[in-house]
């Protein structure tokens, strides 16, 4: 009989190798993966052997290199469709991507990155590839200063780290900048990102909360800077998103009090508290 150390010890292995298949990798030699992880080729050759016989990884007949097999997908989607978040935020996210055109996402957090839930794009934002199950930081993005939100001040620092990675000359790593940024985001109820994470992208997006008023996701749109026009269209885009944002909120459970972002009242109530 395996040791319960040693049947521990199997299974963070076999983890280990899916999570090995990355998106810039997915197709890997078991020379590849024993490097990786440290392991022997021999060891990894029969971690291998087992997640395929379970379906969790499939060898091409061709390049014989490996890649996450076809049950990580039934695996997926039974996670997703028992997400609530997930599922109220599906129909609105569908509805925006087909309206505006651009790529509409939802996101919660995981520590002190973001993790795209869903990802829906429009025809002018067309993709090769889904986003979803990929990660992002929170402090470049439009999302991620939503989730932020969610986070009381103090801690943020303790999240956020010493240093915040710079990825373009766009990016907040001063903290008290980013603090003014999170201040306005909260005021008028959505934020924005333009070129902080990536050259040529644009995104604005709003919180989403519970049913005991906490930020648990955030919606977005996002797409290239001459198709969301942010420039030209951020109040229009900001009323969009946040209600978007509220509805789903609704979804969940979300009663608070009624509020109109300043920054474009319109006549039109959103339900929203303090952002």
């Amino acid at each position: 009989m395996v040791s319960e150390q040693g049947g521990n010890q199997s299974v963070e292995r076999a983890a280990a190798v899916l999570n090995a298949f990355t998106l810039g990798q997915p197709a890997l030699r078991v020379s590849d993966i024993a490097a990786r992880l440290d392991l022997g080729v021999s060891t990894t050759s029969r971690l291998l052997a087992t997640l395929e016989s379970a379906g969790l990884v499939r060898r091409d007949p061709v390049s014989q290199l490996y890649e996450l097999g076809h049950a990580v997908l039934t695996m997926a989607g039974v996670a997703l469709n028992n997400d609530p978040i997930y599922r109220q935020a599906r129909p609105v996210a569908q509805r925006l991507a087909w309206e505006l055109g651009l790529a509409a996402n939802v996101s919660v957090r995981r520590g002190a990155e973001l993790f795209y839930l869903l990802n829906v794009e429009g025809q002018l934002a067309q993709k090769s590839f889904s986003l979803m199950g990929q990660r992002n930081p929170l402090h470049a993005t439009a999302m991620g200063k939503c989730l932020l939100l969610g986070v009381p001040p103090a801690a943020r620092a303790d999240l956020l780290g010493d240093r915040m990675e710079r990825f373009t000359a766009h990016t907040l790593t001063d903290r008290d900048q980013l603090d003014a940024d999170l201040s306005r985001c909260a005021e008028r109820g959505y934020a924005t990102e333009v070129e902080e994470l990536a050259l040529g992208r644009a995104c604005i997006a709003a919180p989403v909360r519970d049913q005991t008023g906490e930020v648990v996701a955030s919606l977005s749109i996002s797409g290239a800077l001459s198709a969301i026009a942010l420039d030209e269209r951020e109040q229009r885009l900001g009323q969009v998103i946040v209600e978007a944002a509220d509805s789903v909120s609704v979804g969940l459970g979300y009663l608070g009090p009624v509020h109109t972002p300043p920054a474009y009242s319109s006549g039109r109530e959103s339900r929203r508290g303090t952002r």
